[in-house]
């Protein structure tokens, strides 16, 4: 109990120079709470719209893609309409309902504007049935009764200001569909931000399937008494499973959730990382913290130890002040992390995906996950300190405050610091000689655990002379204050190597990123220029195929010399051993050939485009020991097998293309049934000599009443690549931004209890002469200087990470390396100002002290 009392005593009498640390378990901690509420709460969003939107059982065709899948045809899966009524007289259904869905649609307004999602969610386009009864209402108009009428989401509406009257085009495979606004629908749980659009059946059918005699899926509800489970075994006696593909609704729901599982799981797992990363960084705030608060309080410690205590009961002593820290400091995380999640959500809605806070979900695993781990994380960090503590003898009461041996590190530390650096230096190098990525990726990931320890041992041999040299550079036009700073901040190396790494870590990770970002627009736009020849792409930019309205509306367009069809179909493709493997081949004009010039081990390319011919990947050919004049066996969508001689094999060396096999397009279309053929997922097209900006302007005039289809000559295309690059990079730097605040806490936290231990060294200077002005700037510049210091090692430490990344991504076809020194000189003079702000605070407290209470400070 004393123990206890003791510790409680101590923590609330430094509550101030606690509430920074608690700041960094705070944050880690609802970063980790924050991520798991987002992601439950996003969970249960679908889960309930996928539970209300499936029924008891769903029939559709076996080859029916998946919930966030676009058909290639443009056509989705169907079914026959005559198997509505088999499976209306099957035992236990009370009623069976064809439905029409397709997501290969693109709805635009009056003015030409696109009304689907900006989220990356689908514009789906369907008949209104009795099933989306469960999950929407109207509530407005309507359901559409013909051809001219359609029916709108209320969500989409309120986005667009659509209203009833008003036009919408409906873009199909099949043509355009124009109708009027009858009906707005509202859902009644939470639609995640797709765009809905409804038809009546006869015209879904026509318009999104080309025949009045199909379904996509049929819609089964049980009568009552009845399970889906036997409802499914009922309707499988009487439809057979065969063609089709029974569900019922909890494995529909578990089917669509799968489908975009993978999704949230990226979103979860990698903002846990940055949350770990964070909680790295606190680690060194609280362990300089407590080190610290050890060192101001040996006398203190050494007066217990003469009266009794035990090394066992100081150590506890401490640690329990950790807990207490942990405890207090992880409630508020989980708090905070429930807001967090809460404003992700409002910042999703303005990217226009819609969760509502009445789903927000908060399992209690979430604030069990958060306090366990912050407490943890806080007492591990504090152990070390804990121990030293344990350890002060009780004649430390008649010495003077303070651990001389913290001054120095130890040569045991400095020499497992060198060999922890070099091995992961090794590591790195390894890493730069692999021959294949995935074994490089390996020796990669050890070489910057390893450098990244080593550098955090080493940083207080390191403090030593690189503050030295930053002081030179920085501090000596300063005169006498800047000589007290560069002292300051080489008074005791372990807590100025501390302080630095912290700020290490998050620059390191952006240094690394930048440096990998970089290389790879660079390398991407040097093999562009190397081998893409077309002078116009066109593409979609959420990857709906290209309509054939708008083919051909791009082929009519003047100026241009010829457009090439690229389209990817799925085959079974048998070499000549018997080994048969699921592909893509491209099927393509002969004219991509000079749209993409691809290098060739063996044949011709433009021999591929012959006849009953194609060409393989050298790496395909290695592995499957095919040469050039072999016969390939190729079974085409829609069962029609094919015998292609194999006329070229291409180089892998590419980041365009790599691995592609090509056939004529004329060869598919052979084997391939017309409502089986996919549709163009890219085109390519050249101008005729010295009309490129005419023929520029002419195919963006073919494409204007198509707003989903972009057209791009080669800078545009360079720049949507740098932009997408730099997006992902914003990204990822906005979330190593809490790393970073983390590490600012560290070093204002660091200088606070600085100027708490050297209060009567401080009077002693005020008494002498230095005024308020030379001692805060005296406390600014030595927080800049340990700012520096802790860039210096992060963008040394990244860059270096970013090389070795990069000669992986070099056997991907990523082969140039460009460091960004723009942005690395940027984030080092950024760090500067970084230590400025981080010594506001403690350099005014400084300066309010009075001189005579300084003084006397024991």
């Amino acid at each position: 109990m004393t123990v206890f009392k003791t510790s409680m005593r101590n923590f609330f009498a430094h509550k101030g120079r606690m509430a920074l640390s608690a700041v960094a378990v705070l944050l880690s901690v609802a970063f980790v709470c924050g991520t798991l509420v987002f992601t439950d709460t996003m969970n249960t969003t679908f889960d309930k719209l996928f539970a209300a939107t499936s029924s008891d059982v769903t029939v559709s065709p076996k080859a029916a893609k998946g919930a966030d899948e676009v058909s290639q045809t443009g056509k989705p899966e169907s079914l026959p309409a005559s198997a509505v009524a088999t499976v209306e007289k099957a035992d236990g259904v009370k009623s069976a309902e064809g439905a029409v869905s397709s997501m290969s649609v693109t709805v635009v307004d009056a003015d030409n504007e696109n009304v689907g999602a900006t989220s990356g969610a689908p514009t789906i386009a369907g008949n209104w049935t009795r099933n989306d009864l469960r999950s929407m209402e109207i509530t407005s108009g309507h359901a559409p009764r013909g051809p001219t009428e359609v029916m709108v989401d209320a969500d989409t509406a309120d986005k667009h200001h659509l209203a009833i009257g008003d036009e919408l085009r409906t873009i199909a495979v099949t043509g355009d569909l124009t109708a009027k606004i009858s009906g707005i629908a509202s859902f009644t749980v939470t639609n995640p931000g797709a765009a809905i659009v409804f038809l009546d059946t006869a015209t879904a059918q026509r318009a999104l399937l080309g025949d009045t005699g199909r379904f996509t899926h049929i819609n089964v509800t049980a009568a009552d008494g009845v399970s889906d489970t036997r409802l499914k075994e009922d309707v499988a006696a009487a439809i057979g499973d065969g063609p089709y593909k029974l569900q019922t609704q909890q494995e529909a729901a578990d089917a669509n959730r799968s489908d975009v599982g993978s999704f949230l799981d990226v979103i979860k797992y990698a903002m846990l990382g940055f949350a770990g990363i964070a909680f790295l960084v606190g680690i060194f705030l609280i362990v300089n913290t407590f080190s610290m608060l050890v060192a101001q309080r040996t006398r203190e410690i050494g007066l217990m130890r003469a009266l009794g205590s035990s090394r066992k009961q100081v150590n506890r002593s401490v640690l329990l002040e950790a807990v207490l820290l942990g405890i207090f400091g992880s409630i508020a995380g989980v708090a905070a992390g429930v807001g967090l999640a809460v404003g992700l959500m409002k910042l999703m809605a303005t990217m226009g995906m819609e969760l509502s806070t009445q789903d927000l979900t908060v399992k209690w695993t979430t604030p069990a996950i958060g306090l366990v781990l912050g407490v943890v994380v806080t007492v591990l960090a504090a152990y070390i300190p804990a121990r030293r503590a344990g350890k002060i003898s009780p004649m430390a009461a008649l010495r003077d405050a303070g651990t001389p041996a913290d001054g120095r590190a130890g040569w045991i530390r400095a020499g497992i610091g060198l060999v922890l650096t070099g091995g992961g230096t090794a590591a790195l190098l390894v890493s730069t000689q692999a021959d294949k990525a995935g074994e490089g990726s390996l020796f990669l990931g050890l070489g910057v655990v390893l450098t990244l320890i080593g550098f955090v041992v080493i940083g207080p041999l390191l403090a030593g002379g690189l503050v030295r040299v930053l002081s030179a550079v920085v501090l000596r036009m300063f005169g006498p204050v800047g000589r007290m700073a560069e002292r300051n901040a080489l008074r005791n190396p372990r807590r100025t190597g501390a302080t630095g790494a912290a700020l290490m870590i998050g620059l390191a990770l952006v240094a690394c990123l930048s440096v990998v970002g970089s290389s790879m627009v660079a390398s991407a736009t040097e093999e562009l220029d190397k081998s893409v020849g077309a002078d116009f792409i066109i593409q979609s930019g959420n990857g709906q195929p290209i309509m054939p309205q708008a083919q051909a509306a791009l082929e009519k367009a003047p100026d241009i010399a010829y457009v090439t069809e690229y389209k990817w179909v799925d085959v079974e493709l048998t070499d000549p051993a018997g080994k048969t493997d699921s592909v893509g081949v491209v099927a393509a004009d002969p004219t991509y050939a000079q749209d993409l010039r691809r290098e060739t081990v063996g044949g011709e390319l433009s021999a591929a485009y012959g006849k009953d011919a194609m060409s393989v990947g050298d790496t395909y050919a290695t592995k499957h020991g095919v040469e050039v004049g072999d016969t390939m066996s190729v079974v085409f969508p829609g069962g029609k097998t094919a015998r292609l001689t194999v006329a070229a094999i291409t180089s892998d060396d590419t980041s365009v293309d790599k691995g592609a096999m090509y056939t004529n397009i004329s060869t598919a279309e052979r084997y391939v049934p017309a409502d089986k053929m996919p549709k163009n997922m890219i085109m390519f097209a050249a101008a005729e000599d010295g009309k490129e900006k005419q023929a520029y302007a002419a195919l963006k005039d073919s494409l204007a009443a198509y707003p989903q289809y972009t057209v791009q000559d080669q800078t545009d295309f360079k720049q949507q690549l740098k932009d997408q690059i730099g997006q992902l990079l914003n990204i990822v730097y906005g979330l190593l931004a809490l790393a970073i605040i983390v590490a600012v806490l560290g070093v204002v936290n660091t200088l606070a209890l600085s100027v708490v231990e050297r209060t009567r060294e401080i009077g002693l200077l005020r008494a002498i002469g230095l005024s308020r002005r030379q001692l805060r700037r005296m406390i600014r510049l030595e927080s800049v200087v340990i700012a520096l210091f802790g860039a210096l090692l992060g963008l040394g430490l990244g860059m270096g990470w970013g090389t070795a990344a990069q000669k992986l991504l070099a056997l991907e076809g990523l082969g140039v390396l460009e460091i960004p020194w723009p942005t690395i000189l940027t984030v080092f003079v950024a760090s500067a100002f970084v230590g400025l702000f981080a010594a506001l605070i403690p350099a005014f407290r400084a300066g309010r002290m009075n001189v005579l209470n300084a003084i006397a400070t024991e």
